[in-house]
């Protein structure tokens, strides 16, 4: 799996090829191994000794796929001059390959929960002491001294759990802090290639950009004007090259149907909390990188479209869009979703995720009964939660092309029983789970790509029909197994008590027998006896 401190080459292609030529990051150069033959062998221990493990060999072909669209990267000077300009990167990674993977977004808002309570009991256990009546035989400055030295002990425990809760935020908000400065290098390098590459005359182009804005401005301020006269209901802005959306746009209450898709918005004003009727809002095919807080008090918004964008993360509050029954979110920078968000999304029947780099799944998705269609293809799945057999309701589930990272499906699996199409392909799955045998309404599995060992490649190479019939066999077979197990325990209890029962009763008759034989008889005894 490639490490989070390396930037991707799909994301990055001008870094990951500059980084890919640097001796601490990449194969050293031809040039840099021994000509001679007899010390052959020490320099390919020499080279390898200077590859970096973590850093993914830079293939041949994404070199010159980089190289085909910028053909001056392979000079020398234009190479010189981008290693400089990116010195900063370097020294970051070579700190970040000590400190670890990042936490989850769970364990991130586990942490700052935790935090918090923490904060709220040692508040409490102050006040406590404050509190504290002082004894009559203790005299003030003792007691002071005393309650001091109770207050130091109380804060310095918290303040070791705190220390580690405080180590879990901070490596989070770093991971998050490089990301944007692998994010800045990209910007750098690719206007060092623009500024060294060949001149051409943009100013046609600007004069274009200039007279299509003005047009696009007053065909937006007669659309508002219009808007509060009329109270119009659905405004279509399309491809209008917008750059940005007038603050005005959030006053107008009788909006049902916004769609400003395919410009090049970066923001969206706060003001948009003011569409309090608007049920489909279309913000895909632009250049946001994040979405406002204010847009979880859209309470009867029904379709939220923003995929194509640059979001790395949907705002805690898009939870509270409790109306919400389709949400695509797909082709952005995703790494994580809301923890809550499933939680309060309980009408939510179609979520599309996919070309993103989620790494798992919030626990609480688990709780979207209504959900139906669930796409999280082309991201970097580690698993699924435990608990992702409660989605009863789920028909259509692809997780293809999560490649290294996806190797197993929890055994709650089986309880989709209305799954119809699932697409695991693409991943490194090596046996389905044993609960596979009951989807039964599935018609549609595509297994391709996978190390698939159980069932064996030669019932999966017979379709669909075979696996599941393979499948129910072993669901059935392990249920027949524990049900002799069960038994068979049932049965040795039995006997295990009939015994201890049996060795009892047989113990206390020896004792009483043992008792008559060794004690002395008396009156009594002699005259049972001669009745005898």
């Amino acid at each position: 799996m490639q490490a989070t401190m390396d930037p991707h080459p799909g994301t990055f292609p001008v870094l990951s090829y500059v980084m890919s030529r640097l001796p601490s990051f990449g194969p050293r150069t031809p040039a840099s191994a021994s000509a001679s033959a007899s010390t052959s062998d020490s320099a390919s221990t020499s080279r390898s000794h200077h590859v970096d493990i973590e850093q993914p060999p830079h293939s041949d072909a994404s070199s010159s796929s980089i190289v085909g669209q910028m053909p001056n990267l392979a000079n020398p000077e234009m190479l010189a001059s981008m290693t400089r300009a990116i010195s900063d990167v370097a020294q970051a990674r070579s700190v970040f390959k000590v400190m670890g993977p990042r936490p989850t977004h769970e364990e991130v808002d586990e942490a700052k929960a935790k935090l918090a309570d923490l904060e709220a009991h040692l508040s409490r256990q102050l006040e406590e002491i404050v509190g504290l009546p002082r004894p009559p035989e203790i005299d003030e400055a003792r007691w002071t001294a005393h309650m001091a030295e109770k207050e130091k002990v109380i804060k310095e425990s918290t303040e070791k759990e705190k220390r580690i809760l405080k180590s879990i935020i901070q490596l989070d908000n770093m991971h998050d802090a490089y990301g944007k400065l692998l994010k800045d290098a990209e910007k750098r390098l690719v206007k060092i290639y623009e500024n060294d590459g060949a001149d051409y005359d943009n100013n046609n182009e600007n004069d274009e950009d200039d007279e299509d804005s003005v047009q696009v401005k007053e065909q937006v301020e007669g659309i508002l004007k219009e808007a509060y006269g009329k109270g119009v209901e659905r405004i279509a802005l399309s491809g209008k090259r917008l750059k940005y959306l007038p603050e005005a746009f959030g006053h107008i209450p009788a909006l049902v149907v916004l769609d400003v898709s395919t410009n090049q918005l970066s923001v969206i004003p706060d003001s948009i909390c003011g569409l309090e009727s608007l049920e489909e809002l279309n913000l895909s095919s632009n250049a946001l990188e994040s979405l406002p807080e204010s847009i979880g008090l859209l309470q009867k918004l029904k379709i939220l479209n923003v995929s194509g964008n640059k979001l790395s993360a949907l705002p805690d509050s898009i939870s509270k869009c409790s109306s919400l029954v389709e949400l695509d979110a797909s082709f952005n920078s995703l790494s994580y979703l809301p923890t809550n968000i499933g939680f309060e999304l309980r009408n939510l029947q179609k979520l599309m995720i996919q070309l993103n780099k989620i790494r798992s799944l919030p626990s609480s998705i688990c709780e979207m009964k209504s959900l139906r269609y669930l796409d999280a293809h082309f991201n970097e799945l580690r698993g699924l939660p435990v608990a992702i057999g409660k989605l009863t309701n789920l028909q259509v589930l692809n997780l293809s092309s999560n490649f290294s990272d996806l190797k197993e499906l929890p055994e709650t699996f089986g309880d989709l029983i209305n799954l119809r199409e699932l697409d695991l392909s693409n991943n490194q799955i090596h046996a389905l789970p044993d609960s596979f045998g009951r989807l039964h309404n599935l018609t549609k599995l595509n297994l391709e790509q996978n190390p698939v060992e159980v069932p064996p490649m030669h019932v999966v190479d017979e379709g669909l029909q075979a696996i599941k019939g393979f499948m129910s066999q072993r669901w059935i077979d392990i249920l027949e197994e524990e049900e002799r197990k069960s038994t068979q325990e049932v049965q040795e209890q039995g006997e295990n008590g009939w015994l201890t029962r049996s060795t009892s009763w047989l113990k206390n008759v020896s004792e009483n027998v043992t008792e008559m034989i060794m004690s002395p008889k008396t009156p009594k005894e002699a005259y049972l006896n001669q009745q005898l």
